[in-house]
């Protein structure tokens, strides 16, 4: 009989995304075959402290969250450095963990890191590539570079505000445009803009999530179509989604994603043209590898008028809630729920010992040997 593998589900954390990751953590954990793998929980709290299985599980289980983990903080002493992470000490037998945290914490690197100073494998993209993908200035940097197409944007800081009124940002991208924060997910304050008002409100707001704001040209009603990528060294896409808000509705916001989206329609399989979806299929593995992403991605896509595509933003932990796209776009491509778990699970393995096999070479200095030190007047 093969050997339950102990998996280590990590959800919650302290962005605007905490609650959307407990639907996501639900569904993989219902997902994950309990033939197959031993799953314990670990919630990341607002404060981004950790909490241990036990606490994580009756919050999961629907206990009130503000209760257990105010029940969890007198029991430790947060003023000690390792107050954060000190519940992985119950994480000794872990073969694998599982982060399942959008936004800060989960999409930045920063979980990443710790596994790697765990010497466990996980789920998903490195820390470079994660950092990377999660700062949409960073990313459209490189998608430039590599000749992705993607929208002309300039970057607003608390630095340069005054240098960026509305009239210079309109003359360099346009009347229409939206103003994110660099480092957000799920449309966390985002703003569609079309004059000086809006713009100064809007910059007011994203400056709430982050010191650097993108100011980027808006398409005129476009299409926003998706696309999933799984794979670490040869990954392969999914059938395109597309995702129609409704018409009063200027974007697909936080309230249409997550609040109320009963008057979202979500195309599965979109229909395009055959030259599109080869375009946009070839264009995401593309920024995929660019990027260095590894185990999945859910690429995000705006279509013009004229059927010009503009690559969004990739996101390195998509959703999985119930409408979340990016499970759903391998259920139509023939890659069903538990299945597709099991392949991103098998992916972090054997990303892990791939980078096992790098080698390091450490030299012994010796005795320090230093030149001559010639100092000239000024």
């Amino acid at each position: 009989m093969t050997k339950k593998l102990n998996i280590a589900l990590l959800f919650g954390g302290n962005s605007s995304e905490h609650d959307v990751s407990k639907r996501s953590a639900h569904n993989i954990y219902d997902a994950l075959d309990k033939d197959k793998y031993n799953v314990s929980l670990f919630m990341f709290t607002k404060d981004g402290i950790l909490l241990g299985n036990s606490a994580s599980q009756r919050i999961f289980n629907g206990d009130d969250e503000d209760q257990v983990v105010q029940e969890e903080y007198q029991k430790m002493n947060l003023n000690q450095p390792l107050a954060p992470i000190m519940a992985l000490n119950e994480m000794k037998d872990v073969d694998l963990f599982f982060p399942v945290i959008h936004g800060n914490l989960g999409e930045d690197g920063t979980v990443q890191g710790l596994f790697k100073l765990l010497k466990k494998p996980y789920v998903g993209s490195n820390i470079a590539a994660s950092a990377m993908a999660f700062d949409k200035d960073l990313t459209k940097k490189i998608l430039t570079e590599a000749g992705i197409r993607n929208t002309p944007y300039v970057v607003v800081t608390p630095e340069n505000r005054a240098d960026y009124p509305w009239a210079k940002v309109e003359e360099k991208i346009g009347d229409l445009a939206f103003v994110k924060p660099a480092k957000q997910g799920s449309s966390v304050g985002i703003h569609k803009v079309t004059n000086a008002e809006e713009y100064e409100k809007a910059l007011d707001d994203a400056f709430k999530y982050d010191y650097k704001i993108l100011v980027e040209q808006g398409i005129d009603h476009p299409q926003e179509v998706e696309i999933s990528i799984l794979g670490n060294e040869h990954p392969v896409a999914s059938k395109l989604g597309a995702v129609r808000v409704p018409e009063g509705d200027s974007f697909y916001n936080y309230e249409n994603k997550f609040v109320d989206a009963s008057g979202v329609v979500f195309e599965l399989p979109v229909k395009l043209p055959e030259y599109l979806t080869e375009e946009i299929t070839s264009m995401a593995l593309k920024a995929y590898k660019v990027l260095g992403m590894k185990g999945m991605a859910r690429i995000d896509f705006l279509v013009d008028s004229n059927n010009v595509p503009y690559l969004g933003e990739p996101n390195t932990l998509p959703g999985f809630t119930n409408i979340s796209l990016y499970p759903q776009m391998w259920e139509v491509s023939g890659i069903g729920y538990s299945d597709l778990i099991d392949r991103l699970i098998q992916l972090g393995l054997e990303e892990f010992d791939r980078n096992s096999k790098i080698k390091y070479d450490f030299r012994k200095l010796g005795e320090e040997k230093v030149g001559t030190k010639k100092y000239n007047e000024d």
